[in-house]
C-alpha cells in the first residue's frame, strides 16, 4: 500500500479539499503510474456535488489521466518503467461478457468500473486522478505516443474518445458533411478531429462568440442558432451532426437539419427527458442516437490518430488550489477549452 496527494470532494456543498489517500499494492497485472496532468471534466462536478445520483463520499475525480509508468507487476507485458501513460473513464470490466469480448468494455453487462466513485474487484472504492498517482490494471493503460504532450493528451481520454467513437461509427470522413453542436470541452475537440478525418465540418453555436476560434480548430462553416433563419437555410443540409451540449434542445429543429438516412447522435445527458418529435425522425428517415466514451482498443487508437494529426486539447493548465474555481468557470462556460490541473502541485497539499 502506498499513499498519494490529491484532491476530493467530501459532500455535495462543500469545495474540494487536500487529502492523503491510499493505493492499492501494485499487483502482477497492475501499472503504477506517477500521474502529471488531470483533466477536469463536467462529469466530475456533477459526480463531486451530488448531480448524478449517489456520490460515495468523500470522493477523488478525474478520468483524464496523463502520466508515467513507476512500477509494473510481474505479469505486465504491455508497459515499462518511464512509458507515457493515460487512464480514462474505466478501470475494470468483466471481461467475459459479449460487448467486453467485441472491445466495448464501455458497454460490458456487469458494469464497467469506473475511474472513481465506483467499487472495484477488490471491494475498495475507486479514486480518480486528482491526485500524485494511480495503480491500475494494465488493460485499461493507454499508450501516450509521443506526438502530443502529456497535458495536452489528458482530455483526450475522456473528451477526445467521446466524440471520436461516434464520429468514426458513423463514418465521418471525405464527402460527409457534419455539425457539431456546441464548441467547449467535447465539441472543440470534435471539430479538430472531424477536420482531420477529412469531413466539412460546420461548427452550430448558440452564439458567433467563438466563431474565430471555430474555423481555427477546422471548422468550414459556423452559424448562431440564436437566429432562426438559420434552420431554414441549413435544412436537409447535414449526413452526421454531433451534439455535445447538455441542454435541453428543440430536437425538431436540429433533426430537420439532416439529410436523406442523416443521424443525430446526443453525448450529452441533459436535467430533463428529451422529446423528440416522431415526424421530425419519419421525414428523410433520420436516426437519433446516442454513444459513450469508447472501448480501450478505440481509444488507443483514438491517440494515435491524435497524435498522428498533432492535434491536442486546448487548454489552461491550472494549480491544485484553483481547482474550486475552475469549477465554477466550467459552469459558466468560462474556460477555452479545458482545464488541466498540474499535478505537481499536489505534493504535500494535504
Amino acid at each position: 500500500m502506498t499513499t498519494a496527494s490529491a484532491y476530493w470532494a467530501t459532500s455535495a456543498t462543500d469545495p474540494l479539499v487536500p487529502a492523503t489517500i491510499e493505493r492499492r499494492p501494485v499487483g502482477p497485472n497492475d501499472v503504477q503510474i506517477a500521474i502529471a496532468y488531470a483533466g477536469i471534466c463536467h462529469s466530475d462536478i456533477h459526480t463531486a456535488r451530488g448531480e448524478w445520483g449517489r456520490t460515495n463520499y468523500p470522493v477523488v475525480p478525474g478520468h483524464e489521466i496523463a502520466g508515467t509508468v513507476t512500477e509494473v507487476g510481474s505479469a505486465v507485458t504491455k508497459f515499462a518503467v518511464g512509458d507515457r501513460v493515460g487512464v480514462g473513464c474505466m478501470v475494470d470490466s468483466c471481461g467475459g461478457c459479449e460487448p467486453c469480448r467485441m472491445g466495448e468494455e464501455q458497454f460490458c453487462v456487469q458494469g464497467n468500473t469506473g475511474t472513481y466513485n465506483a467499487i472495484g474487484r477488490d471491494g475498495e472504492k475507486t479514486q480518480g486522478g486528482y491526485s500524485t498517482s494511480i495503480v491500475v490494471d494494465q488493460r485499461f493503460v493507454l499508450s501516450i505516443p509521443e506526438g502530443v504532450g502529456l497535458d495536452e493528451a489528458a482530455p483526450l481520454l475522456c473528451a477526445g474518445i467521446t466524440v471520436y467513437s461516434p464520429l468514426r461509427h458513423w463514418n465521418a470522413g471525405p464527402g460527409r458533411r457534419v455539425a457539431i453542436i456546441g464548441l467547449g470541452g467535447l465539441g472543440h475537440m470534435a471539430v479538430k478531429i472531424a477536420a482531420a478525418m477529412g469531413a466539412e465540418v460546420t461548427v452550430l453555436s448558440q452564439s458567433l462568440k467563438k466563431m474565430e476560434d471555430g474555423l481555427r480548430l477546422g471548422a468550414s462553416h459556423y452559424y448562431a442558432t440564436e437566429d432562426p433563419a438559420v434552420f431554414k437555410r441549413l435544412r436537409n443540409g447535414f449526413d452526421l451532426i454531433i451534439n455535445t451540449v447538455s441542454a435541453n434542445l428543440d430536437m425538431g429543429r436540429y433533426l430537420s437539419l439532416l439529410a436523406i438516412d442523416g443521424t443525430l447522435v446526443e453525448l450529452g445527458a441533459p436535467e430533463h427527458p428529451i422529446e423528440v418529435p416522431a415526424f421530425a425522425l419519419l421525414t428523410n428517415r433520420r436516426s437519433f442516437a446516442g454513444s459513450i466514451i469508447g472501448g480501450i482498443a478505440q481509444t488507443q487508437e483514438m491517440l494515435d490518430f491524435c497524435a498522428q494529426h498533432g492535434l491536442g486539447a486546448d487548454i489552461e493548465l491550472i494549480p491544485a488550489d484553483k481547482i474550486n474555481e475552475a469549477y465554477d468557470r466550467v459552469v459558466a462556460s468560462d474556460v477555452r477549452y479545458r482545464f488541466v490541473i498540474d499535478t505537481a502541485t499536489l505534493a504535500g497539499a494535504s
